[in-house]
């Protein structure tokens, strides 16, 4: 976002005044959450030509704060739309059942879009220890984007859609949940009369570890010094302790977000609830960057709020915190420093880039092409003509596309 924006012009700028040949590249990257753009953008080769990526993401869990990943990166991700359509509801019954009109209430409807669209949530989370081994920590979620298509008259409902997102270590994990929720869809689909089609919006492969440039990216954030808060942040941020129904406290920040922790550290921590043979782990949308350049992901702390006596606090706070200039821009100015200090670090030091290059080299087993090298999996369009949460404008105005409720009197 803008911390990284904020790098890219910082190191154009150092360029142009040092002479420092090279050439920046700035990727904006849409539905992060779904993994859905990198996967495209992969496959289209933005991300060929490169002589190293550095991707910044704000802090999000512990211990992965104010430091870089090292082996562990996150995991493989598939995303798929599940459409039930019920083209011919007409053909359900084998005859005539004597309703005089086909219209009529008391005919015998076909059971439709909508419950199609059911059996396929509750069959998918009926066998869902039974889809992978109880390991790995891997989640699946679902989202349901569009149902009902019918009036409360005695039609049955002709499109449903629903949404999965598979989060898992591999992608012999994310084949698996695959094949077992195609089967769920098709068994749905037979037993209230549609058919169903399955569109791809992410097949994401897991991410690939690069020290050389885990190593330039701390270093950079090491010389730039972790975020620091000041009173006027604090006060802010104990306003909202209070506000979202904790209790003020002195330092009102938990103590990590000031604190560097190496990569190295931050991965023994990491792998002390993880078994050996897993690689992976977690899930975020860099990964498929990864395997066309060499790639530093690093983090730098976010304001996080301490919780004085065991106090949850609602989602809310930690995005007011983000929008408050006092207490984001700490973060942001950091990690844009850290962004231009590791740019310029590989523009000028040709050891440095070869360094990377010859681990990204030896890990792919030759490259781009080579004997342990992933391919893009990308082999579908853009999923965008679908009926994703927007905000829409109508004759009545501009709102969330399902309508905002009147106050009440």
């Amino acid at each position: 976002g803008i911390a990284s924006l904020g790098g890219l012009l910082a190191t154009k700028a150092a360029m142009q005044r040092h002479g420092i040949s090279g050439t920046l590249r700035f990727t904006g990257e849409p539905a992060e959450k779904v993994r859905g753009s990198k996967p495209i953008h992969a496959a289209k080769g933005y991300y060929d030509g490169l002589a190293g990526m550095i991707s910044f993401h704000p802090f999000y869990m512990l211990p992965l704060c104010n430091t870089a990943r090292w082996d562990t990166h996150c995991g493989a991700a598939y995303a798929m739309i599940y459409r039930f359509a019920c083209d011919e509801p007409e053909n359900w019954v084998r005859a005539s059942d004597g309703a005089p009109i086909p219209q009529a209430h008391s005919a015998v409807r076909a059971p439709g879009a909508n419950d199609a669209l059911m059996m396929m949530y509750m069959a998918s989370k009926a066998l869902r220890d039974s889809m992978l081994p109880h390991q790995g920590g891997w989640s699946i979620s679902e989202a349901i984007l569009t149902a009902g298509q019918a009036t409360a008259d005695n039609l049955p409902a002709g499109l449903a859609e629903i949404q999965y997102m598979i989060r898992v270590p591999t992608l012999a994990m994310a084949e698996q949940v695959t094949a077992v929720l195609d089967r769920n869809a098709e068994a749905a689909a037979k037993m209230s009369g549609c058919r169903h089609e399955r569109h791809w919006v992410s097949k994401s492969r897991p991410g690939l570890a690069n020290h050389a440039m885990s190593g330039i990216a701390y270093e950079a954030l090491s010389t730039v010094g972790p975020p620091r808060w000041d009173e006027t942040a604090k006060a802010i941020a104990r306003e909202i302790q209070v506000n979202a129904g904790g209790t003020a406290t002195d330092e009102p920040l938990i103590a990590q977000l000031e604190q560097l922790i190496a990569p190295q550290d931050a991965e023994a921590i990491l792998r002390r609830d993880l078994p050996p043979s897993q690689l992976n782990s977690t899930s975020d949308d860099y990964t498929d960057m990864s395997w066309h350049t060499p790639t530093a992901r690093f983090y730098v702390a976010r304001p996080a709020l301490r919780s004085g006596n065991g106090h949850a606090y609602p989602s809310w706070a930690m995005n007011a915190l983000g929008g408050i200039s006092a207490t984001i821009d700490p973060m942001v100015t950091c990690a844009a420093k850290t962004i231009a200090l590791a740019a310029l670090r590989l523009l000028e030091d040709k050891a440095a880039r070869d360094a990377a290059m010859d681990e990204f080299v030896a890990r792919t087993g030759g490259g781009i092409g080579g004997s342990k090298w992933l391919a893009p999996l990308c082999d579908y369009e853009p999923p965008i003509h679908f009926r994703w949460p927007e905000y829409v404008t109508t004759p009545r105005g501009r709102d969330w596309w399902i309508p905002s409720n009147p106050q009440a009197a």
